[in-house]
């Protein structure tokens, strides 16, 4: 099983070390407890409070209060060819970075790709680029860890060639069969018969639809990158907050907290009876 390292990195941003901390922890979880194995593919998640902080081998998903460009949210590379993800810090932050992580992990250098049958019809055999939140990124399939809002993501079964009974195809079950795609997500693909780059994308009307990425500029051997940047907008109002919000949140949410400061409060008096 690989395992990589992942920092969590405030940089430029009005996130508290209290938060970041907590949110890593939420990401490691889910992580290990729900990714790894399905995935073979873990990861120690750290926080730092700055880049300077960040230890050479670990890919940084990077939290700013302003990214600039929203379409630059998402995968990039360093001038070493290294990942990186940035996200903006607000009320839907926890969504964008466990997407980013489990992404990162994915597909670490954003551009592995799976060979099987296009869902457009009469397409035959595509390569479908691996974005394993992407077909269910929306707030509405998401679940939470520790309070936080995490994305759902879909198992290497979601590229099987048939439907079978019994088979998970999305950690949520959210999605039910192999190539499907949820209201809010998309797939993209490679057809080399046309030499042309294809989506089906759900961000409007009443069911999916497909599109030619003709105009699609890859740089440097890596689409993801490049479809980060053409979808970044629909992405972002797919993953917009709800009535799910994270522990920092105010209402029903913040319930957590609570729970966690009465269990600190437990713990402490315990440690006062020791050696008494």
């Amino acid at each position: 099983m690989f395992n990589g390292q992942v920092a969590l990195v405030s940089e430029e941003s009005s996130i508290t070390p209290k938060e970041l901390t907590a949110v890593a922890a939420a990401l490691q979880k889910q992580v290990s407890r729900d990714f790894a194995p399905l995935w073979h593919t873990n990861a120690d998640v750290s926080a730092f409070t700055s880049l300077n902080e960040v230890p050479l081998d670990y890919w940084p998903v990077v939290i700013k209060d302003d990214i600039g460009d929203p379409s630059a949210a998402g995968y990039h590379e360093d001038d070493h060819g290294q990942p990186y993800s940035l996200v903006q810090y607000g009320d839907d932050w926890t969504l964008t970075a466990s997407h980013e992580v489990l992404e990162m992990l994915g597909d670490p250098f954003g551009r592995r790709m799976i060979a099987g049958q296009s869902p457009k019809p009469g397409q035959g055999r595509v390569k479908f680029l691996v974005e394993v939140c992407d077909p269910c990124e929306a707030t509405e399939f998401s679940y939470t860890v520790n309070g936080f809002v995490m994305s759902d993501f879909y198992t290497p079964h979601y590229f099987d060639p048939v439907k079978a009974a019994g088979v998970r195809y999305s950690y949520r079950n959210s999605i039910s069969a192999p190539r499907e795609v949820l209201k809010g997500g998309y797939l993209s693909w490679y057809d080399p018969a046309s030499r042309n780059w294809w989506q089906r994308t759900w961000f409007a009307g009443a069911q999916p639809r497909d599109k030619s990425l003709a105009a699609l500029k890859i740089k440097n051997g890596n689409p993801r990158r490049a479809i980060d940047r053409v979808t970044a907008l629909e992405r972002a109002k797919a993953m917009k907050p709800t009535a799910k919000r994270s522990m920092f949140a105010s209402g029903p949410a913040a319930k957590s907290e609570l729970a966690f400061a009465n269990q600190a409060d437990d713990l402490r008096r315990a440690i006062r009876k020791v050696g008494r």
